[in-house]
């Protein structure tokens, strides 16, 4: 468990083992969340990472792409029509 101090601004010194474990550094930006009552801290970039990752899956299968040179073959020829 980590302890952090609230300045009269609102601002918080994120732990070194917090920050570690978030991944998180200089300029990057934090997410929090509320889930059932609690608020979740997370690394905002993670979390889009996360999201994207979520929405496209299954989207290869559906797209018949089984192989990394099927999707780089696909890219080519979508850049080939622009």
């Amino acid at each position: 468990m980590e302890l952090a101090k609230v300045t009269s601004k609102g601002q918080i010194t994120i732990p070194i083992e917090i920050r570690r474990k978030l991944g998180v550094k200089e300029g990057d930006k934090i997410l929090f969340v509320e889930d059932r009552g609690r608020i979740v801290v997370m690394n905002s970039s993670m979390e889009a990472l996360r999201k994207a990752q979520e929405d496209f899956a299954g989207e290869a299968e559906r797209l018949g792409l089984q192989s990394e040179e099927d999707v780089a073959d696909m890219i080519s020829a979508l850049r080939r029509e622009r």
